[in-house]
């Protein structure tokens, strides 16, 4: 079976984010003046061929830990659904 992926990963709580707090410093200049809590993260999106979405779930949480993203500083989320026809 084939399944679509999305994994989205952000810093952890109490984890400092420069980007995002560079974007919030920027953002009352250019008219934004009610945003607050700026955080920024990645998306990462694939295909991936597994068993079942059992299989295919444990696949992508054992990648987020090893691979996609560092467990001490980020978190990461992600969802598995059975991939549609193209």
């Amino acid at each position: 079976m084939v399944f679509d992926v999305v994994v989205d990963i952000t810093h952890r709580e109490g984890i400092s984010d420069p980007e995002g707090a560079t974007i919030e410093r920027a953002l009352p200049a250019l008219g934004f003046d009610g945003v607050k809590g700026v955080k920024v993260g990645k998306t990462i999106r694939f295909s991936l061929n597994s068993e079942d979405p059992a299989s295919a779930k444990a696949e992508v949480d054992d990648l987020c830990h090893k691979f996609l993203s560092n467990p001490v500083i980020e978190d990461s989320t992600f969802t598995v659904t059975e991939a549609t026809g193209s």
